[in-house]
């Protein structure tokens, strides 16, 4: 059971349990055809008992003092484990873009049977996007636990640029009395 809950932890996200829940934190993006900056976000990983994590992600741009400027991206989607640590994952995007990655655990630290080290390697299988979205070709998504903070980067290509690092974020997990940020 998932503390407080009720839900049963199907057994294919026992690897993955350590995804489960609310993070909050901050990051940086930069691309050769855009200003560099940085964001707040905020990433939950749920389930509902079934063998799957649902996924979402919403960041902010910040200002120079740490204060909310207005959205940036929105994306949402499934993280579906399967055998040997491997994991599909699909995301959707509301500026028209959808992808299909495929990537796979490692487990790096373990204490007490509970995972204190991970690193997910993702790379898209499929980017599909409608007739009015920018060029997007490719990326490649990485997630580490990392003294107990969800640590991620995430390289593309895209409006006619090779495949070069586009976002990163360190995350805190968010306390349960801390409400969610508003978009």
């Amino acid at each position: 059971m998932l503390a407080g809950s009720g839900v049963a932890l199907p057994e294919p996200l026992r690897p993955w349990a350590w995804l489960l829940g609310r993070w909050v934190g901050v990051g940086t993006g930069q691309y050769p055809t855009i200003d560099d900056f940085r964001f707040g976000q905020e990433v939950a990983f749920s389930t509902d008992g079934r063998p799957f994590l649902a996924y979402s992600s919403r960041s902010w741009l910040l200002d120079d003092d740490g204060a909310r400027v207005r959205p940036l991206a929105t994306e949402a989607g499934f993280w579906r484990p399967q055998d040997d640590n491997r994991i599909e994952v699909t995301l959707s995007h509301p500026t028209g873009y959808a992808e299909i990655y495929g990537g796979r655990l490692e487990v790096t630290g373990l204490q007490d049977a509970q995972v204190v080290g991970a690193r997910v390697d993702l790379r898209t299988d499929v980017v599909a996007r409608t007739t009015t979205a920018k060029e997007y070709t490719e990326g490649h998504r990485m997630y580490g636990l990392v003294n107990g903070r969800l640590l991620w980067t995430y390289d593309m290509a895209a409006v006619g640029q090779e495949m070069t690092n586009h976002l990163a974020a360190q995350l805190s997990p968010a306390g349960d009395d801390e409400p969610p940020e508003d978009a």
